[in-house]
């Protein structure tokens, strides 16, 4: 069984939507994606999402099914200064002295997040992640995920960057701070997972890609840099590229580099 992780396009986050790069971009991912021969599709409820789908979708004739847990990792925590904050945005230096951020399951018991709704919201895609493996016949036992029925196959996610390292995550058995934290999957990238079935009835998940943006290195298009910090210091500590000094030059100049 293969399952692919995709982030969304390009977002306009106030129309909840996809920008013209955006369009461009699910457009060649979509080329890229009709030849998975793509057994079923699942979406996130958010329009940015379900754009991104909607170009694959028409290619190969597939319908998706919308998860509402697959909407944006939604915990949510207050900081020192009592600022409401998501668990993926801290600082290196805050977030690498938290003494649980690398188990698996206990690093949303960590103090940081006392009395917000980070423990909840992962409670909530374990559950959504363990009914979806059900319908494929599987079930968590520790790092192993048991199942008779293990096929080849190929589904898709067409969700967000905070809620798809989660669900790989826990499909992999390891705490989605470290993802969250040393990883960053840009606009309309596929995060791929295979499982190894080296006993009888037991699969392994593996990722074999992450963050893969070929379809678009391919066909001579930017990547986007929506989700990710400046990589020279600004001045402006935000991952908006509108507004951190970290556009790519033709978005700049309004003319393809």
């Amino acid at each position: 069984m293969r399952i692919l992780i995709i982030r969304h396009a390009e977002p306009d986050y106030a129309a909840d939507s996809l920008t013209p790069k955006g369009r461009q971009e699910a457009e060649l991912l979509s080329r890229r994606l009709a030849e998975y021969n793509i057994h079923e599709c699942w979406v996130s409820p958010y329009g940015r999402a379900r754009d991104t789908a909607a170009y694959t979708l028409e290619k190969t004739g597939l319908t998706a099914v919308t998860l509402p847990w697959l909407a944006e990792f939604r915990g949510r925590y207050a900081d020192r200064e009592g600022h409401t904050e998501i668990p993926w945005d801290l600082p290196p230096r805050d977030w690498y002295t938290m003494p649980l951020r690398t188990e698996p399951d206990r690093w949303a018991d960590d103090p940081r997040f006392a009395g917000g709704t980070v423990r909840a919201v992962w409670e909530e895609t374990k559950a959504g992640t363990d009914a979806l493996m059900a319908r494929y016949g599987f079930r968590k036992d520790g790092p192993v995920w048991v199942g008779q029925e293990n096929r080849d196959i190929t589904v898709a996610l067409f969700c967000h960057f905070g809620i798809g390292m989660a669900v790989l995550a826990y499909l992999t058995d390891v705490s989605p701070m470290i993802l969250w934290q040393r990883t960053i999957c840009l606009p309309s990238s596929v995060t791929e997972v295979m499982t190894e079935e080296r006993v009888k009835g037991e699969v392994f998940f593996r990722v074999t890609k992450l963050g893969d943006l070929s379809h678009l290195e391919m066909n001579g298009e930017k990547r986007s840099t929506y989700g990710m910090y400046p990589e020279i210091w600004t001045g402006i500590d935000s991952t908006d590229p509108t507004v951190n000094g970290t556009l790519p030059d033709y978005r700049k100049t309004g003319k393809k580099q």
